[in-house]
This record gives structure tokens, sequence and C-alpha cells, in this order.
């Protein structure tokens, strides 16, 4: 005899999982999600998204307060660092945020079970806890378990000197030396904040530049400032070995231009080579769910597996590791489960990097359309020549928009600057209605806005910006 039943149940409750199951009720599902962890919002509101970012503001705090404000006329004296503080403030954030998620739960009227999920049969979920188990039966299962990070079998984690993301969102002094494997996202946005604290940071990246995914252009100009800032580059280099010596961990590495070895070291390292599925123990090779070589769960168009019924979104299928990415996908199972036509569209996931300045972008670049044969016009304008971003005293960077030659229709955008991210939201819904450049260069911005940049960037299309 099962305990309950339902027309849907989310195993996980991170973006994808808690944003579905809140779609899900709202369209008259009776929704279940289990969680394994005491807190709701998976690894994004707990040791991901949201804390990075309350220490990435924090620490861009702390830098304006020793380096910035005085251009502005304002001096402030002895300036110093109080880590538990700041921890705390990111702490508080986190708690606000997963205890909305459970607000929303008793909203929208969505059961919460604490325990591992795992599926016994295709309509048949066991909620597993340290007291002892209950059987849920639904008509739909949606995997919603997300990632965990990449272990080196050479840099075990201890999280304490050999960290994960987890880790160096949690030490509690700051690293003379901190030492960072891998130049992703994780690796960069979390180096930064210790950067900024006072750690001499060192990024070691096996391939030949740092973050070789995005616009080349853009990195161009995040990796000089953050050379300027102290951060220390070597690209082309794998690390082959690790081990301690008294309050060090030494890295042997070696260069893959010249094949020279050697060894550094530092207080520690951050371990930042990329997440894998999570998917262990969800009972996947009992019931038959088909997997990839990466671990990832196959699925059709409508995110349902080989097994009918069961459906996975997020970091468990193929495509970016990305929250929003996630969300989209929970929503549109949803949707697809009440009978409505839940999609996403790809070519619109944006991709953003925290760092100062940061780093956003969406659709093609310029190498991915003249790989594809796509002709193209593209229009560039710099941050230095907008008075807002002036005023602001950051003009770094600048604003590219992609177009498609014959039709004009944009087909990217790529931003490196102050508040890119914010930025690239009217971009991006320019581009989700068919939009092109000349769309976007009629739109009125107001003046003076860092926006100004993006419709500039527009206009230099048609090669008709202006100075401002």
């Amino acid at each position: 005899m099962s305990d309950a039943q339902y027309d849907l149940v989310v195993i996980g409750s991170g973006p994808g999982g808690y944003v579905g199951a809140i779609r899900a009720a709202q369209l008259g599902l009776k929704t279940a999600v289990i969680e394994k962890d005491k807190t709701l919002g998976g690894t994004c509101l707990n040791v991901g998204c949201i804390p990075s970012k309350a220490l990435l503001e924090s620490s861009e705090h702390y830098q304006a307060a020793i380096h910035d404000l005085k251009t502005h006329g304002v001096k402030v004296g002895d300036v110093a660092l109080d880590l538990p503080t700041m921890m705390g403030r990111k702490d508080k954030i986190v708690g606000s945020l997963t205890g909305g998620v459970a607000f929303l739960f008793k909203k929208n009227k969505i059961d919460h079970y604490q325990g591992f999920g795992k599926i016994s049969k295709p309509n048949e979920v066991e909620v597993i806890t340290g007291s002892g188990s209950k059987i849920l039966q639904t008509k739909a299962i949606m995997i919603a378990t997300g990632s965990i990070p990449t272990e080196l079998p050479f840099l075990p984690y201890d999280e304490k000197r050999v960290v994960s993301s987890t880790g160096a969102l949690a030490l509690g002094f700051v690293p003379k030396e901190l030492l960072v494997v891998g130049g992703g996202v994780i690796g960069l946005e979390l180096g930064s904040v210790w950067s900024r604290l006072g750690s001499k940071v060192t990024v070691i990246e096996y391939s030949d530049r740092i973050l070789p995914m995005m616009d080349k252009d853009l990195i161009d100009v995040l990796e000089k400032t953050l050379s300027k800032e102290g951060v220390k580059f070597m690209t082309s280099t794998k690390v082959t070995g690790s081990k301690l010596e008294k309050d060090k961990v030494v890295l042997d590495f070696e260069s893959l231009k010249d094949g020279s070895k050697s060894t550094i070291s530092g207080d520690v390292v951050l371990v930042s080579t990329g997440r894998k599925p999570f998917t262990a123990g969800l009972g996947c090779e009992e019931v038959g769910i088909e997997r990839d070589k990466q671990g990832r769960i196959i699925v059709d168009h409508h995110y349902q597996s080989n097994i009918p019924g069961i459906f996975a979104i997020g970091d468990v299928i193929a495509g970016p590791m990305l929250a929003h990415k996630a969300e989209e996908e929970g929503v549109a199972v949803a949707e697809l489960l009440a009978g409505k036509a839940g999609h996403v569209n790809y070519n619109t996931v944006p991709s953003v990097i925290y760092t100062h300045p940061e780093v956003a972008s969406v659709g093609i670049s310029e190498d991915q359309a003249k790989a594809q044969g796509i002709e193209i016009a593209v229009g560039k304008f710099p941050f230095m020549a907008n008075g807002r971003a002036k005023a602001m005293g950051q003009t770094d960077g600048f604003v590219k928009i992609i177009a498609d030659k014959k039709t004009d229709r944009i087909l990217g955008g790529h931003i490196v600057g102050p508040r890119a991210s914010e930025l690239l939201g009217e971009i991006i819904v320019a581009m989700e209605f068919g939009g092109s450049s000349e769309d976007l260069a009629r739109s009125f911005h107001s003046h003076p806005t860092l926006s100004e940049v993006v419709r500039e960037a527009a206009l230099a299309v048609d090669k008709r910006q202006r100075q401002m």
C-alpha cells in the first residue's frame, strides 16, 4: 500500500525542481517534492549562485572602500575586513531565500518530504529517511537532482585546504596564497572574491585561455582587468599531482607548451574543474533509465526518459549547467503534463560570469558564426564613450551585437563591463521575438544610462554609432 498519491513527484528542490513544482501546482496538479537536504533550494540557493553573489557584492564594497572611494572625494580612513560579519550576511541571505521557497510550497499546497528519493517503479518513489521510508505513488516523476563538483583523484576535497566551491564559500580566514585549478566560471568568481579580500590568487587552466567557451574579445578584457588587480594566470598548464607540506598544499604541474615541469604551493587550493550530474542512488539502473557516457539522463524533446512517465531536467541532462535553464525546463515539463505546449528556446539561454567587470553572453559568437558559415554584421561600442559609465568610474569593456547580414536578425549579444548581467536582458528579449539590430537601435534608451551602450552597439551594426 502506498502512503500518498500524486500527479507529479519531483526529486530535488533546486531552481529547476522548485520552480517546476510550483508551476505544476498552479496548473492544478497534486505535487510533491523530495529533498535530501534540510533546506530547500538546492546547490544554487545554498552553496552556489546566491552565496557566491553575496560574497562577490561584499568583496566589491571592500575593494571600493580601499581603492575607489577616494577618487569620488570620499575619505574613509582605515579600512578593516570583518570576515565573520561578511559570512554572516551571506548566510542570512541564503536563509531568507531558502525559507522563501518553503513558504511558496505552503502557499501552493505542495507537499515537501525531507529524505532521499529513490525510484522503485516507473510510478513509484520511495522516500528514505533516517527513521524509515515512505512510498509515494505518482502519475509522473521529474528528476531534478542537479550536479556535484568533479573531484580530481590526486586532489580529494577536505573542504579545508583542498576545497570545492562549497568550501570556498565558507573559509574562516583569508588565504595568503590561493591556487585555483580550473579557469572556468566558478574558479574566476570565487577567485575574484578572495583576491579582493587580500589573497594572492593564481589560476591554473589546462586550456590555452580561460573561459574557452566564451567570446574571446570579452575574455581578453576580463583577463587584462583581473591581471591588473593581481590575479596571475597559468594557461596551457596541467596539474599532475599534489602533496601536503606543513600548512601548505604543493601542486605538481606540467606546461603543455614546452613540457617543462615544476611545483607551486598555496595555503588553499580551490578545485573548479567542472561538475557532473548527480544521479547516484536514484534507482536509474534498477528501473532501466538510459544515460550517456557523461552520466546524463537521455531525454526526448519533451524531457521524458526512455521510461514513460519519468522526466529529467537541469544539470542531469545535456546542455549548460545553469539555474535559469533548469527553471525553464521544469516549467516546460509541468506545462506538458497539464496538456499545454511547454517549450524552451535554447538559442536564448544566457551565460553570465559575475566577476568585475561582469561578462554576459547570449546566442552565437563571431567564431561560431564563421564555423557555421553564417554571414554576419557586427556592431561594437565601448563603455569608455558612455557618460553614465564615466560618472560611475567603470569604463572597461564594451557591448557587441552580432546580426545576420542579410536579415539583420540578432543572432548574439556579448557584453563585458559594468552591470553586464542586467544589460543583457533587452538583447535576450529582442532575440526571443526575432528582433533585428535596427529594432534595438530605434528603441528609446534613457539618457544617461549604461543601456545606451547596447543601443550604440546596435547602431554600429549598420555603422551608425554616435559619440556621447
